[in-house]
């Protein structure tokens, strides 16, 4: 809540000072799993948050891998979407290459996402993990059965953001008890909210692999945990905004 009254802050004061347009940089964007009413009088956060920032000045928005795609229509004015995936595949490709592996969805909602994956890394197969939540417990899951090929190969969870780490310890023990040799996880955030780093220091996960989106705090730091700068990609897009370039190049044909 500190960083988001910063930045509305630092808006009102550039509208202020006559800036001739104002395009806020969010690695990570505040409040966006609340994108919808899971049941009733509930917030709906992430619209708020674009709300504020519109009526603060901003003109344009530039953020990395939002929860929902829907999310760019909340803001009135462009939404420039990045996605970290080949910043991430890269590390993985040069780390474990060679190896049979399989990209797995933590839950079926992620499915289309690991398809972007399994292209990224040449077609590998596909799984995911079936698994139920009680809306009434935020951030508790039960990981029932996996659907896929996984024995023997490494086993690749991906996804946009690891809170508690509930969802990819679950999944990493299902994974090893159908028979996978190796698990790793690729997420563009880490929020990391308590017990996460506890779960992950007793997981089976060999590696979780994330960008800076976040600052990870030293308490935080594990050996399996590896950060990669998400700096050169939101470089790469500040000079096409202020070029009047496209954008568009850097999404990998993306949406």
């Amino acid at each position: 809540n500190r960083w988001v009254m910063e930045t509305l802050i630092m808006v009102d004061a550039l509208k202020r000072g006559s800036a001739k347009r104002i395009t806020v940089v969010l690695p990570f964007y505040p409040y966006s799993r609340q994108d919808k009413k899971h049941r009733g009088r509930e917030p709906i956060s992430a619209r708020l948050v674009a709300d504020l920032l519109k009526t603060a000045g901003a003109n344009r928005i530039l953020t990395v891998d939002l929860h929902t795609a829907q999310i760019q229509g909340f803001f009135d004015g462009p939404v420039d979407h990045l996605f970290a995936m080949d910043i991430l595949a890269e590390h993985i490709i040069k780390k474990f290459e060679g190896r049979p592996m399989t990209v797995v969805a933590p839950d079926s909602g992620r499915v289309r996402v690991a398809e972007r994956w399994t292209d990224r890394l040449g077609g590998c197969p596909l799984a995911f993990i079936h698994k139920t939540r009680d809306p009434m417990k935020p951030n508790q899951v039960v990981a029932n059965r996996v659907v896929g090929e996984v024995e023997g190969r490494v086993c690749l969870i991906v996804d946009d953001m690891i809170d508690t780490g509930g969802t990819i310890t679950k999944a990493a023990d299902i994974l090893f008890d159908s028979g996978a040799a190796d698990v790793i996880v690729a997420s563009t955030h880490a929020l990391l909210s308590d017990p996460a780093t506890e779960r992950l220091k007793n997981s089976r996960i060999s590696e979780l692999v994330v960008t800076n989106t976040l600052p990870l705090p030293p308490e935080k730091q594990l050996d399996k945990i590896t950060v990669l700068s998400i700096a050169p990609l939101l470089a790469r897009a500040i000079r096409e905004v202020f070029d009047d370039g496209s954008v568009t190049t850097l999404f990998g044909g993306l949406s």
